[in-house]
């Protein structure tokens, strides 16, 4: 599926840098509408810790770890059940950038190919300064 085409959620992984880099990113990212899966448990300084109502309730977090490594059994439970009310957009914070690609592959294979407009990949090490705050 080609990004924008309708019904599907876009998907942008966000990668790099530390944890607390990558949800900042998130947070100032997050829109009506938008959610977000997360790898791990949350910080102390995570900036979406201070997100309230519909904005909180579309961060969901997978504590077992890596999304790839997982065997994505996890993330497959989490994306089904998102995916019944899908949102507009879908940030999913990786931790481990070696496996963004094959998290990559994953998503566009079927099931998810006709629900899912893969973008960009978002390098949060790559970005000014000011953007991870």
């Amino acid at each position: 599926m080609t990004p924008g085409e309708a019904g599907a959620t876009s998907v942008t992984l966000v990668r790099g840098a530390g944890a607390a880099a990558r949800e900042a990113y998130i947070a100032a990212a997050l829109r009506p509408g938008a959610a977000a899966i997360l790898e791990g448990l949350a910080e102390a300084n995570s900036a979406l810790a201070e997100l309230t109502g519909e904005a909180a309730a579309g961060v969901l977090r997978i504590a077992p770890g890596c999304l790839c490594c997982s065997g994505n059994l996890v993330l497959r439970v989490t994306l089904n059940r998102l995916l019944r009310r899908p949102p507009a957009h879908l940030y999913i914070s990786v931790a481990n950038a070696a496996h963004s690609e094959q998290l990559r592959l994953w998503l566009a294979a079927p099931p998810y190919d006709t629900l899912l407009a893969l973008q960009a990949d978002v390098d949060v090490a790559a970005l000014p300064a000011a953007r991870q705050d």
